[in-house]
Parts: C-alpha cells; sequence; structure tokens
C-alpha cells in the first residue's frame, strides 16, 4: 500500500537529509514523502531541493485545512518551531524528536540545559505529539553518556549522531505498522555492534 509522510521543519535540514536517505533505502512502494515549512528561505527547504522531494510552504494559520486534506500516514516534526493548535493535531498522527530524556528537559535548548545541570546520561526521545510541550506517549529513547572530560560540544555532536540515527528507524517501524526495538537501532548502525559509534554508546 501507498504511504504518505510530511516532515515538517522550520530551520535546519540536516535531520530531513538523514530521514529521507534511511526512507529510500528501504522497500516502501511508491513512499510520497513532502517536506513542509513555515519558512520559504529555510535550510531545510533547500535540502529538500537538494533531495529531490515535494516542498509545501505552510503559513501556521493554515495548518488544519492543509492536514485535514492530505490524509497523511504519518506527520513527523524536524525542528518544526511553531506550536501546533489542539484542533490540527486531532487531524492526523504527529510524532516529535526531543533532544533529551523525556520526560526530563522539555521544551527549547534542552541539551545545553542538560549539560548545565551536570546530568550524567541524557538522550534522545521520540514521542507522539498532544497538546502540552513535550507531552505525549514515549515511543523510543536511546541515551547519551557524558563523561567528566566530555565538552559541551562534543556532547550536541553525539547527540545529534543519535538523533539522524534513531529518528529514520523509528519512523520506518510506524510507516511499517510494527513496534520500534532497540535491536532495530543497532542493527541500523554498522558500528554500533561494535561499539564504534559515538551517537549510539555516547563516547
Amino acid at each position: 500500500m501507498k504511504k504518505k509522510i510530511a516532515i515538517w521543519g522550520s530551520n535546519d535540514g540536516r535531520n530531513l537529509e538523514a530521514i529521507v536517505n534511511y526512507l529510500r533505502s528501504q522497500s516502501f512502494n511508491e513512499l510520497k514523502i513532502i517536506a513542509v515549512s513555515d519558512n520559504l528561505n529555510s535550510d531545510f527547504f533547500q535540502k529538500a531541493s537538494e533531495l529531490n522531494i515535494e516542498r509545501k510552504y505552510l503559513p501556521p494559520e493554515e495548518n488544519a485545512v492543509y492536514v485535514a486534506s492530505e490524509n497523511f500516514d504519518l506527520i513527523a516534526l524536524s525542528g518544526y518551531t511553531k506550536e501546533l493548535k489542539p484542533n490540527v493535531l486531532e487531524l492526523g498522527r504527529f510524532i516529535n524528536l526531543q533532544p533529551s530524556l523525556l520526560p526530563a528537559f522539555k521544551g527549547a535548548d534542552a541539551a545545553a540545559r542538560a549539560f548545565s545541570a551536570g546530568v550524567k546520561v541524557s538522550g534522545v526521545t521520540v514521542h507522539t505529539l498532544t497538546n502540552g510541550i513535550d507531552g505525549g506517549k514515549i515511543i523510543a529513547q536511546y541515551p547519551v553518556l557524558i563523561g567528566n572530560l566530555t565538552h559541551f560540544d562534543e556532547f550536541v555532536e553525539n547527540i545529534r549522531q543519535l538523533e539522524d540515527l534513531l529518528y529514520p528507524i523509528v519512523i520506518s517501524k510506524i510507516l511499517e505498522d510494527k513496534v520500534f526495538d532497540f535491536s532495530d537501532l543497532l542493527s541500523g548502525c554498522g558500528n554500533c555492534s561494535s561499539g564504534g559509534c559515538s551517537g549510539c554508546q555516547g563516547h
């Protein structure tokens, strides 16, 4: 069955590239991917153009009408900065990526706040999107360790590597109507099984 997914972003296109490349490597039958943004001049839209996927500029006031008309199998937020109203969320299946181990460090600048707080384990969470900041059911989490000598930039890079690995796999499992398992993450990274993936192991 043909699947249709929207990836919503406002600025950075890094994670969009990871998602699209992974989904294209899987055996989906005629998967349609649409990049949706509220920012016409974003790196997100530039990356979508480079990846040759359909783009849709969507002002927030038009969200409800658009989602209601498109019948997406999944809407995955990737750095989308506008708040989605309840009447929009009830029209589709929305998921989000948060650079922390929810329910800790909800909201913006999560990685910086976690590092400043001195936590020794942080990570990445994929969760369903509901009304409220980073609420909803947790779908997948994976940790990143913070050593005593870990620099902030190194920590952020580990978080980003993990985001690029975890989110595409979770999205793929949802589209396949399957439940994500940790073994799916390990099989998705050739270095993880040998402990060589800094994003997974937090080194």
